[in-house]
């Protein structure tokens, strides 16, 4: 049983959503401390004047808040300014309705009082516009009730559910005890990101911008983008180690 777990990220780029695509079980990870310039509230779109990021606004935090706790400010309307910039960066894109629609449903629909909940509304969007939910299950972390932190935290979860894989990103190798998982019969994999290409609008590009633009660009089609696997931990490290 392959196991992800990951903080919910607003509308969030294709390689979260090929970690998605390749899990059983998904973990939402907002108990977790919110960190400012994390990509819980704020991702990037293309525009003729180059990156652009599309942000919602929080309410003042102490610092240690959890991602659960986090408030959106009201103040003014940020949804339209989204919509806007959305817009701009998806105009002349064959299916840009698509994904101004998705987005603004999204902010219909979801509670956007909260940010862990918009973002996990906003992930949850794309999933089922790519058809990318079928037999998984979604579980926030809270429910498991497994204190703990770091690297020892993720181990017991992934061992509660009776992961047999647990699938990562790159920024997990800065922390993850491997051996742990290792001496207990779970294989950790790490992503192995293909950045597969696909028409964008604006110049060279990149495939760390939100999935709204495969969207724009590409329709239901841009499942076929989503399509990275993964690689041994053993092989992930020693390739790293190589390029230090």
């Amino acid at each position: 049983m392959n196991i992800v777990i990951t903080q919910s990220m607003l509308f969030p780029w294709v390689g979260l959503l090929e970690q998605i695509r390749l899990a059983d079980v998904i973990v939402h990870y907002d108990d977790v401390q919110f960190s400012k310039g994390s990509f819980v509230n704020r991702v990037q779109l293309k525009t003729s004047s180059g990156i652009r990021w599309m942000t919602v606004p929080l309410k003042k935090f102490n610092l240690g808040t959890a991602i659960k706790n986090i408030k959106i400010s009201q103040h003014h309307n940020w949804q339209r300014a989204h919509i806007d910039l959305m817009k701009e960066s998806f105009s002349g894109s064959p299916f840009s309705q698509h994904a101004v629609e998705l987005a603004h449903s999204c902010y219909q629909n979801a509670d956007t009082k909260n940010v862990g909940h918009l973002a996990r509304a906003s992930m949850y969007s794309f999933l089922n516009y790519f058809n990318l939910r079928d037999n998984k299950e979604f579980i926030d972390v809270a429910d498991l009730k497994i204190s703990g932190s770091s690297s020892i935290r993720v181990f017991e979860i992934v061992k509660a559910l009776g992961g047999t894989t647990y699938i990562t990103g790159h920024g997990a190798a800065r922390y993850l005890d491997h051996s742990l998982f290792e001496d207990n019969g779970i294989n950790v994999e790490y992503m192995n990101y293909q950045c597969k290409y696909y028409p964008q609008n604006h110049g060279d590009f990149t495939p760390y911008v939100s999935s709204l633009d495969l969207i724009a660009n590409m329709g239901t089609d841009g499942a076929e983008v989503i399509c990275s696997g993964t690689r041994n931990w053993k092989d992930f490290i020693d390739e790293r180690n190589r390029e230090v």
